[in-house]
Formats: structure tokens, sequence, C-alpha cells
């Protein structure tokens, strides 16, 4: 009987040990697709060009397949321990190229909740690389050419 209680109590030891634990698992937000912004809708006005449109909002993540005339921007946030927030903006155009009809979807006003300051990667903005490099370093000279060898006398 006090071995299997001490294989029990092991088996849980290790368990929780080894990552199989009750506290959870760390979640990070995900977000796919165009970013959408209110300042980036606001700019939009009927008449623009497909490629003042590209400025603005840049290349749609969908085109429709059979008539290029409607773009699609979309934006989901999955949010780590919430729901999923989506944005939508459909454009279409006339046969001259014109921006004509601007369809929206989703709460476009609020501001996103990215943390872009950890996001970046492991650099931190403003430090400059060649700091890594260490102080002594030797400065190198480009390798002499190579001279072609003295004919020989025959």
């Amino acid at each position: 009987m006090q071995k299997l209680t001490r294989i029990i109590t092991f088996s849980a030891t290790l368990a929780l040990i080894s990552g199989c634990s009750y506290v959870g698992v760390y979640k990070r937000d995900i977000p796919q697709g165009n970013l959408i912004t209110q300042d980036m809708v606001e700019q939009l006005q009927p008449g623009m060009t497909r490629e003042q449109v590209t400025y603005v909002m840049g290349r749609p993540l969908l085109e429709a397949p059979f008539d290029s005339s409607e773009w699609d921007y979309v934006f989901r946030l999955d949010k780590a321990y919430s729901g999923v927030e989506t944005r939508r903006v459909t454009l279409t155009f006339n046969r001259q190229g014109q921006l004509t009809q601007i369809d929206k979807e989703g709460d476009i006003s609020d501001e996103l909740p990215l943390d872009t300051e950890t996001s970046l990667g492991p650099a931190i903005e403003g430090t400059d690389p060649l700091d890594a490099l260490p102080s002594d370093s030797t400065e190198t000279q480009p390798p002499e050419p190579e001279r072609a060898p003295a004919p020989r006398p025959y």
C-alpha cells in the first residue's frame, strides 16, 4: 500500500513539474489580415483611383475573382482570453477605376488593443546593432590585388 501511495505521489509530482499544470497556458492575441483604422477609412472618398486607395489602405486582402471592381479589406483579432473582433471594409469601383461605394462592418472607431512594443522582436528599437560588437575589434584592410608573376626569360 505504501508503495502504491509513493507511485501515485511521484506520478502527480512529475506531471505538475513537466508542465501539466492547472495554472493555464500562455495565450497571445493573433491579428490577421489588413489593419483597418478609423483614420484610414476617413481618408477614403468617392472618386479616388485604385492607386490612391492602395496608397491609403494597402493592397486588399480579397479581390472578387470574376470582377475586379470590388476589394475587401478584412482584419480579424483573435483575443487571447476573450472573443474575436472582426472589421471589414468593402470598396466598390466603377468601370473607370474610381471608388464609388464604401461598406463598413464592425466597430472601426474603436482603438485596437495591439501591443506593438513587445511584438517587434527581441531587439529594442533605437539600439545600435554595432554596440554588440567587441570594442577591441581591429580594422581590417582590404586584400591587396594579386600581382601577375614576372615573365620568365627563355
